[in-house]
């Protein structure tokens, strides 16, 4: 018991050293964003159409830093100013299967393939299942309910009508650091630990001798995957500590794309407020698409970049110095801690007011009042 501690106390450090700093400044280019694109900007630039909407939306959610809870209120709210089922499907996806905080974390702890191939990966399915909702659910609405006291996190403004420069950039921060980090602190950590977890349980390679890849891998990976909420930085420890112990890129891959995007909550809200036809075809979608994307992945790095993927596991945040991981590492145990921190407080203090605001109910939106 001692040495399962201490390797899993081992893996959960080496992974905060490598991912810290990759993390905090995910955390700030997620903050800026939030700043500085509102959700009135975001649907000028959609547009009306079929095909370029939904090509657009899948674009535009890359980046943005939204959990797969957060997302639903904004695509929602989309959907209700003229979006089509395609473009709202389209967006659903693409935004929590990537944002800038999971891409420079994938950079961390995975490598450069992974990196660059899980948003492609995310736009390549976030393009397809919009088009396939369009095309086979059209523009009727089966059922629509109001989604936003469903959702788990709510679409908030951005402020009292911040316009200076100034302003925007400190609620930005602290849309990242405080709103942010209450909701996907927590699922950090937990990804973290289920890392080292597996770290200390299952030696390096050992699922490759049981077929760690394959369709069959991937087909566990939809399984776990489609009812769980995993957000998309959380879920890249635990990707990386699976192929580190012999499952195939393909089949973590997997895991990144179907992990975020769906969830039991989510998929219950989508249906009440797109439907039922949307609601199977934007969940079928997403597992076959993500297949498809696992098995080509498999591809590429079996004869395309001959390489070791276990070997190649978080090489690249060696390029920074090992100082500037630690004090990473510090800084962000401080501001998860902190975040622990407010979350008891909130918590105590609704028990004693007896309502006010709930715990986990944040500002995790796009800016509303950006101009």
């Amino acid at each position: 018991m001692i040495t399962f501690l201490s390797n899993t106390w081992h893996g959960v450090v080496e992974i905060a050293l490598a991912a810290s700093v990759f993390v905090l400044a995910g955390f700030v280019v997620a903050g800026v964003l939030h700043a500085f694109v509102s959700s009135e900007r975001l649907q000028r630039f959609l547009g009306t159409g079929r095909f370029w909407p939904v090509l657009k939306a899948a674009l535009v959610g890359l980046p943005l830093p939204l959990c797969s809870c957060g997302v639903l209120p904004v695509a929602i709210g989309l959907r209700r100013q003229g979006s089509t089922n395609g473009a709202t499907v389209s967006f659903l996806i693409s935004t929590p299967e990537t944002s800038v905080d999971s891409i420079v974390i994938s950079f961390a702890l995975l490598d450069p393939v992974m990196t660059i191939f899980r948003p492609v990966a995310a736009f390549i399915t976030a393009l397809v299942t919009g088009v396939a909702c369009d095309a086979l659910t059209g523009e009727k609405r089966e059922r629509e309910a109001t989604a936003r006291e469903h959702a788990c996190c709510a679409v908030r403004g951005s402020g009292p009508g911040a316009r200076t420069f100034g302003a925007r950039l400190r609620h930005g921060m602290r849309f990242a650091f405080v709103d942010m980090l209450d909701d996907l602190g927590k699922w950090l950590v937990v990804g973290v630990v289920l890392a080292g977890v597996i770290t200390a349980l299952v030696p390096a390679g050992f699922l490759e001798q049981y077929g760690g890849g394959g369709l069959p891998a991937m087909l566990v990976m939809l399984v776990v995957g489609i009812p769980l909420y995993m957000c998309s930085v959380a879920s890249t420890p635990l990707a990386a500590a699976l192929i580190v112990a012999g499952i195939s890129p393909g089949a973590a891959l997997v895991l990144l794309l179907v992990g975020p995007a769906t969830n039991a909550a989510g998929i219950t809200v989508l249906a009440k407020a797109l439907g039922a036809r949307v609601t199977i075809v934007y969940v079928a979608g997403v597992a076959v698409v993500s297949v498809l994307m696992g098995l080509l992945l498999d591809v590429v790095y079996g004869f395309i970049v001959p390489i070791s993927p276990q070997e190649a596991i978080g090489r690249t945040a060696e390029i920074l110095p090992e100082w500037l991981r630690a004090a990473g590492a510090i800084v962000l145990a401080a501001a998860l801690l902190w975040a622990l921190v407010r979350r008891l407080a909130r918590t105590s203090g609704s028990k004693v007011a007896g309502g006010g605001r709930e715990d986990g109910e944040h500002d995790h939106g796009l800016s509303d009042h950006t101009p």
